[in-house]
């Protein structure tokens, strides 16, 4: 089988550094997610594990803009959600989801939800995206959805269905809710993200103008399997780079 021949994510010296550059990149994803409309009132939050206790989650606080986050607004969670560091609150949806896929998923270091616009709007199907694209392929056999609506995620029980929903895979649509992207680094989670919530748009106007055609199994399977983590680490990059010049106060 081919593979691509990528970069590796960067290693650290010492858990300060690698903790900065997650936060960092956790503001950037946030200053990312509001350039493309990703954000939507206070709803939304993306959460990174911490290298040290990495049972304690980095997250936005509750009511600031996505486009205003700087690594030093993010709170930082413990396992039971308590506010250790920085000014809250804390949205407890957002403890309630990440909390339990961190719990489940010791592989993951990010978690990106939010309500976008082409992500919710496909949720109402309640179903999965086809592989009618190349990039779509990128979550072919590696997203799930998760099938039940109860209302805003703030129950415990309903926070670890939906981890187990999600299982090993990449992404999850949330019915009636919204999507759902996992990774090994901040930059990852954001790029399966932004992927998802394109495909949904590329399915959605594809099935509004006609019958799609679906890409063969086989050359799905293909394709996915050339989508690994360094591939959704890489394909975060040149937006980092681009966020990070225009706005370089996120770092602070």
């Amino acid at each position: 089988m081919h593979t691509l021949d990528l970069p590796d994510p960067p290693t650290f010296q010492s858990v300060a550094e690698e903790r900065n550059h997650r936060k960092v990149r956790l503001a950037a994803a946030f200053r990312v997610f509001s350039k493309f409309g990703f954000d939507d009132g206070v709803t939304g939050h993306i959460t990174a594990r911490d290298p040290e206790h990495t049972d304690h989650l980095w997250v936005n606080p509750w009511g600031m803009s996505f486009g205003h986050i700087r690594a030093s607004d993010l709170c930082l969670i413990d396992g039971t959600g308590q506010l250790v560091e920085g000014v809250g609150p804390v949205n407890p949806a957002a403890i309630t989801i990440h909390a339990s896929v961190h719990d489940a998923r010791p592989d993951v270091v990010c978690v990106a939800h939010s309500h976008s616009l082409y992500g919710k709007a496909w949720s109402a199907f309640g179903r999965k995206l086809e592989p009618i694209t190349q990039d779509a392929c990128a979550f072919y056999e590696r997203h799930s959805v998760f099938d039940q609506y109860n209302g805003v995620v703030l129950e415990g029980d309903e926070g670890r269905a939906l981890a187990e929903s999600l299982g090993a895979n990449r992404a999850a649509i949330l019915k009636n809710h919204g999507i759902l992207t996992a990774g090994a680094t901040v930059d990852e989670a954001a790029w399966w993200f932004i992927s998802l919530e394109r495909s949904c748009q590329a399915q959605l106007l594809a099935l509004a103008a006609g019958k799609p055609d679906v890409i063969p199994a086989g050359t799905a399977r293909q394709v996915a399997a050339l989508c690994d983590q360094r591939a959704g680490w890489f394909n975060f990059q040149p937006i980092l780079a681009r966020i990070m010049r225009e706005q370089p106060d996120l770092a602070e």
